[in-house]
C-alpha cells in the first residue's frame, strides 16, 4: 500500500511539472529558432532519460544487477515507441506522423542504428572486441551519439530561416523573455528529475513482490516506471500542439538511452557489460528496432486518416509491443 501512495505522489509531481516543462520547451525552441526537433532531441531527451541514467549507474555499481541496467535501457527504448502511439490517440485532428516534420526521421534512423550494434553486442556476448574492460560496442555508442546529435542540429540549422518566415507573424509567447522560459524550463525539470529517481526503486519493489525474474522486471516494470515522464511530457507538448517537440523527445531518448548503456558499460568494471546479461533482451532490442522502423515508414508515407482513433503504423506498434511482451513472459527466468 505505502509503494502505491509513493508511486502516485511521484506521478503526481512529473505530471504537473511534465506538464509545464513541455510549455517552457515549446517557447525555448520558438524564441531561439532552434526548432522543436532540436529542443526534443537534445534538451527534453536528456531531462526525461535522467531515471534511466541513474538507475542504469545503480544497478552496475553498488546493486550489481546488469540485468536490470541493460534491460531498463532498452525496455525504456521499446515503451517510448508505444508512447508514440499513445500520442496518436491523445492528438485529435489527424495523425501524428503526419504533422511531424521530416527532421525526426533523421534521429529515428540513428535510433535503429544503434540498436542494431546492441542486438549485434548481445548475439555476440563474451566473444566481442573490448577495450580493458570496455566493449568496442560501448565507443561506438557514445561516437554515434555525438555524430547525431550534431547533425540533427545542423539539419535544424539549415530550418532556422524558413522557421522564421513561417512562424514570425504567428508567435505564440510574445510576453514571455527566453531568459523566464529557461529558468522556468529547468526549475520544472529538477521536480521531473527529483520524482522520476524514486520511481525505479518503487516500480522494483512493486516488480519483485510478484516473483518475476530481473530480465522480465528490468523490461517491463523498471522501463516503465523510467519512461513516464518522456509518457507526461509528450502528452503535455501535444496538447499544446508542439508535436515535433513529443516526437524529437521520443527519438532522442532512444539514442540517449543507448548511450547511457555505453556509460553503465564503464561503470561495470568486471568485462564488456552485454557478456553478463542474459540473451532474452535480444528479444526488446529487435522490439524496438521493428517500432522504429514502423514509425519511419510512417513519418514517411504521412497518411491523413485514422481507421478508429489511431492511424495504421500506431496500430502496428501497439501489436509489436503486445508480442514483445508476450515473448519476454514466456522467456522469464
Amino acid at each position: 500500500m505505502l509503494l502505491l501512495i509513493e508511486f502516485i505522489i511521484c506521478t503526481s509531481v512529473i505530471v504537473y511539472a511534465g506538464t509545464r516543462l513541455s510549455k517552457y520547451g515549446d517557447i525555448i525552441a520558438e524564441k531561439t529558432g532552434l526548432g522543436k526537433t532540436w529542443i526534443g532531441v537534445i534538451l527534453m531527451a536528456s531531462v526525461t532519460s535522467l531515471p534511466e541514467l541513474v538507475t542504469g549507474i545503480s544497478s552496475v555499481t553498488y546493486a550489481d544487477v546488469p540485468d536490470i541496467a541493460v534491460g531498463n535501457v532498452l525496455g525504456a527504448c521499446v515503451f517510448n515507441m508505444v508512447t508514440l502511439a499513445i500520442l496518436d490517440a491523445v492528438y485529435r485532428p489527424m495523425p501524428v506522423s503526419a504533422k511531424a516534420h521530416h527532421g525526426n526521421i533523421l534521429s529515428a534512423g540513428f535510433g535503429i542504428l544503434l540498436l542494431s550494434i546492441v542486438v549485434m553486442g548481445l548475439f555476440f556476448g563474451n566473444r566481442i572486441f573490448s577495450l580493458w574492460w570496455i566493449g568496442l560496442y560501448s565507443l561506438l555508442f557514445a561516437g554515434i551519439y555525438f555524430i547525431a546529435m550534431r547533425l540533427v542540429y545542423f539539419y535544424e540549422k539549415k530550418q532556422i530561416s524558413l522557421f522564421i518566415q513561417d512562424m514570425a507573424a504567428e508567435l505564440k509567447y510574445k510576453g514571455i523573455s527566453t531568459k523566464t522560459a529557461i529558468l522556468n524550463f529547468c526549475v520544472n525539470a529538477v521536480f521531473v528529475v527529483i520524482a522520476a529517481i524514486f520511481l525505479p526503486k518503487i516500480g522494483e519493489g512493486i516488480a519483485e513482490s510478484t516473483g518475476l525474474g530481473q530480465t522480465f522486471v528490468g523490461n517491463i516494470f523498471i522501463a516503465i516506471s523510467t519512461s513516464l515522464p518522456e509518457l507526461v511530457v509528450c502528452i503535455a507538448a501535444v496538447k499544446i500542439d508542439a508535436v515535433d517537440l513529443a516526437i524529437g523527445n521520443l527519438f532522442g531518448s532512444n539514442i540517449f538511452n543507448i548511450f547511457i548503456l555505453a556509460i553503465d558499460d564503464f561503470l561495470f568494471t568486471k568485462g564488456p557489460i552485454l557478456s553478463f546479461v542474459n540473451q532474452n533482451h535480444i528479444i526488446s532490442a529487435v522490439s524496438a528496432i521493428a517500432m522504429a522502423s514502423i514509425a519511419v515508414i510512417g513519418l514517411t508515407y504521412r497518411s491523413e486518416k485514422k481507421p478508429l482513433f489511431l492511424a495504421w503504423d500506431s496500430i502496428g506498434i501497439l501489436l509489436l509491443y503486445m508480442i514483445n511482451l508476450m515473448s519476454l513472459y514466456m522467456m522469464r527466468e
